[in-house]
């Protein structure tokens, strides 16, 4: 605690503790006077000397009144505590562009969020509002500074979380060279991905051009960007990204110039790890008639050839791998004998996620869909790359099976509120909730409450209040917070009674 006055440049250490000193008698006196007037007594006995001398002329009610006017500037004025240098004034919270979620639901909200395990299931939750047109109340929930995953509507209060300047954030207007500045990093990528769907030679020019002079991670979060209206355009600045310094950039480019159909050009190619990694897989013959080609993956014989194999599925090419069996990226996928060794499948697949074509993920997705059972799962490592309608296919796919619901959980960037009841009533996705929440198994209860959770999202407000009175009859406790997003899905459709069920 400190006066609110400047001090006098000159004061020694002595004389800066002596006024602390000061300060601490005059707030201990005052203090005193305090609990006097608390238990009902008078105080000027206890005033200090040039109080008393002022307040000495007036009658005794006078006087108190007056030590209580000067008290109270002391404390509320002379001795306010002065702010800590640390302490930085913030701009206000930004307005998004969406109104707020009206009070109504807001108690719905809580009960969501709380039963989120974790901030990625509590950014679920505002995707599905987000879905529905309203952004959360800041009370509610805010978006870490480092989150990269909020719906783009809430970029101003990640920026704003990371301590963005209100006055840039207020002038900026479209993404261009000059206004770069005027953008903090998640409006900035807001803004580029926009402008790669958009403007893609716009978004490109000003990332080669304003991202050259940012450091290594900011260039890197860039690069990454051009994933986004992915064109054969953008092959000769991917390429001259071959010369950046940092290693991390330049293996996102050349993964990205995989997927145009970029070969690398190894000065010898029997050195080359694409070589070794082709050694792992067997070129065969299958059928009588007909005969064509399989590539069938060799078992390692030993830990050892196992890591190795892993790691060089890991850092080569797709495009590369195909290109040294002369074959097309299709014909690779149709070719491949899945089932034979599960790891060596996995592994291809995320090689084909990483650095295979659009085409190729298409195709690889298909197959696997088509066949069904464990490999149909194998297509949750092409997520990131697949569009809306495959992932849709997918999800109904884990549905109609019913065997494999914890998948959901590990679907990446599905939409919000599209699920039809028609989709749930046609699989065994119901009967398998109804028989896990009225049999007596905890550790099924407890998945189907994470299940009921994932389906919360996922669900349009039909299903949602169809599926909480399903599973209320089937013996799940109409309290159980299992059923908070459902709840608020149902809610969102607009009917305030929805609330009180």
């Amino acid at each position: 605690m400190e006066r609110r006055q400047a001090r006098p440049s000159g004061l020694t250490k002595q004389h800066r503790e002596a006024q602390s000193l000061m300060n601490e008698l005059e707030q201990a006196g005052l203090a005193r006077l305090r609990d006097n007037w608390i238990s009902g007594g008078a105080a000027f006995e206890l005033a200090p000397a040039e109080w008393k001398e002022f307040a000495a002329a007036s009658s005794s009610d006078e006087q108190e009144r007056r030590l209580l006017a000067i008290a109270a500037q002391a404390l509320d004025v002379a001795l306010r505590p002065a702010a800590p240098k640390t302490l930085k004034r913030r701009p206000p919270l930004p307005m998004l562009a969406r109104p707020m979620l009206p009070d109504w639901l807001r108690p719905l909200l809580r009960a969501a969020l709380k039963y989120a395990a974790d901030a990625r299931l509590k950014t679920r939750v505002a995707t599905l509002v987000a879905s529905r047109g309203f952004v959360l109340h800041p009370m509610d929930w805010m978006p870490a500074a480092s989150d990269q995953e909020s719906p783009d509507i809430y970029a101003p209060w990640v920026d704003w979380q990371a301590g963005a300047d209100g006055d840039r954030q207020s002038r900026r207007g479209q993404l261009t060279a000059e206004t770069w500045d005027d953008f903090y990093p998640a409006a900035r990528r807001t803004a580029l991905v926009e402008l790669r769907r958009t403007m893609p030679v716009l978004a490109r020019t000003l990332i080669e051009t304003k991202g050259a002079s940012e450091p290594a991670e900011v260039r890197l979060a860039l690069v990454e960007l051009m994933r986004f209206g992915l064109s054969a355009d953008d092959i000769p600045f991917l390429k001259s990204l071959s010369a950046d310094r940092s290693g991390k950039v330049r293996e996102t480019a050349g993964r990205l110039l995989a997927r145009l159909g970029e070969r690398s050009d190894p000065a010898d190619a029997s050195k080359h790890p694409i070589a070794e990694l082709a050694a792992f897989i067997e070129e065969g013959k299958s059928g009588f008639i007909r005969r064509r080609t399989t590539y069938t993956p060799i078992k390692p014989k030993s830990l050892a050839q196992k890591s190795r194999r892993a790691d060089l599925f890991a850092s080569c090419y797709f495009g590369d791998l195909v290109a040294q069996f002369g074959k097309t990226e299709p014909d690779f996928i149709g070719a491949w004998q899945f089932g034979v060794d599960e790891g060596a499948d996995l592994f291809l697949v995320r090689m084909t996620a990483v650095s295979g074509s659009d085409a190729a993920v298409a195709c690889l997705a298909d197959l696997l869909a088509a066949a069904g059972g464990r490999l149909a799962l194998l297509v949750l490592q092409l997520m990131s790359r697949l569009d809306n309608d495959r992932k849709r296919v997918l999800i109904r796919q884990i549905l109609d099976d019913g065997q494999n619901l914890a998948a959901l959980n590990l679907v990446e960037g599905a939409e919000a509120g599209w699920l039809a009841w028609s989709d749930l009533a046609k699989g065994k996705t119901i009967p398998a909730l109804r028989s896990a929440v009225s049999g007596d198994n905890d550790v099924m209860k407890r998945s189907a409450e994470q299940y009921l959770e994932t389906l919360g999202f996922l669900a349009n407000p039909e299903a949602a209040e169809k599926l909480i009175d399903e599973v209320i009859a089937a013996g799940l406790s109409p309290a159980s917070p299992s059923l908070g997003l459902l709840r608020l899905n149902a809610a969102l459709a607009g009917n305030p009674s929805q609330s009180e069920r």
